[in-house]
């Protein structure tokens, strides 16, 4: 079943619509998903999740359904700090003061913002595959430029690559996922029609092309700022990335992020590509079962 159990609504929160699916009981649990997906990616691990706990999961901002700020010079709509307004605002209006956040790839570098932003709100994150944005640019090699490409080719002045993607969105998406090697049968029929749903709605493309061009300066200005006013991640800190992904390969993710966190740090490898919650969703539940607050 896909979702059983959940409900899908949209609210106005600050101006902007948010799309999320809810379901389960128990301390809430925000779900933010990565590129070039929807909340859909959490189909498998979030009916487990909420077995325990009050769980919603989100689109962000120009993702899946929710709403699409225009292209604008220095993409300030798609900065992290702005992105994080959205869920941070959605918790607050399904009466969650607090809660806990599992996220994903680009989801994942907007809860990082949020928990800075946020710290009595965020009272623990599981990061899934990324070291933050700072550490990535500040460490650029030959093999980050091949392997993640796609950072410097969708963060091209607007509208290059978007009229580029436009011309066949679901070929961009099938090469764009296949950073390890899948066919696609890879995703589940219903989420990959609401990724290709997605992309296909107008303003879906530039948005994540402005999330892209965002994090190459006005994120690293935010993020740089933080560094030197010594702002880091205080709630605990789980650490989660592909063992046959590139994170692993290019970094010791534990040690990066000890860097940015002065909370308590846990984290492994599971064994998975890039799309840990899809690929392997039973070994990540595991994880988050030690880690959460139930």
């Amino acid at each position: 079943m896909f979702f059983e159990g959940f409900t899908l609504e949209t609210r106005q929160i600050g101006g902007m619509a948010v799309r999320f699916r809810r379901g389960g009981s128990g301390p809430p649990l925000l779900l933010l998903h990565g590129n070039p997906q929807t909340h859909a990616m959490w189909h498998r691990l979030a009916p487990l999740l909420a077995r325990t706990h009050t769980v919603v999961c989100a689109d962000i901002r120009g993702y899946g359904q929710s709403a699409k700020a225009p292209a604008s010079p220095g993409s300030a709509a798609y900065a992290k700090r702005e992105m994080a307004k959205d869920p941070h605002g959605l918790m607050l209006a399904l009466g969650f003061d607090r809660y806990q956040v599992v996220a994903h790839d680009r989801g994942a570098r907007v809860a990082h913002r949020l928990a800075l932003e946020y710290p009595e709100a965020v009272e623990r994150l599981c990061v899934m595959d990324i070291v933050p944005t700072l550490h990535h640019f500040e460490h650029v090699d030959m093999d980050f430029a091949l392997g993640y490409y796609h950072w410097f080719s969708l963060a091209q002045p607007h509208p290059k690559p978007e009229m580029l993607i436009e011309r066949d969105v679901e070929l961009w998406f099938d090469v764009h996922t296949s950073r390890e090697p899948k066919d696609k049968s890879f995703f589940h029929p219903e989420a990959r029609a609401d990724y290709l749903e997605a992309l296909r709605t107008p303003g879906t493309v530039t948005a994540i092309c402005e999330d892209y061009r965002a994090a190459t300066a006005i994120d690293l200005e935010h993020d740089r700022a933080s560094r030197a006013a010594g702002q880091r991640i205080a709630c605990p800190l789980l650490v989660l990335w592909g063992a046959k992904g590139k994170i692993g390969q290019w970094y010791r993710p534990p040690e990066v992020w000890r860097r940015y966190a002065n909370g308590p740090l846990a984290g492994g490898a599971v064994n998975s590509g890039h799309y840990l919650a899809e690929e392997t969703p039973e070994e990540c539940h595991q994880w988050l079962k030690d880690f959460l607050r139930a």
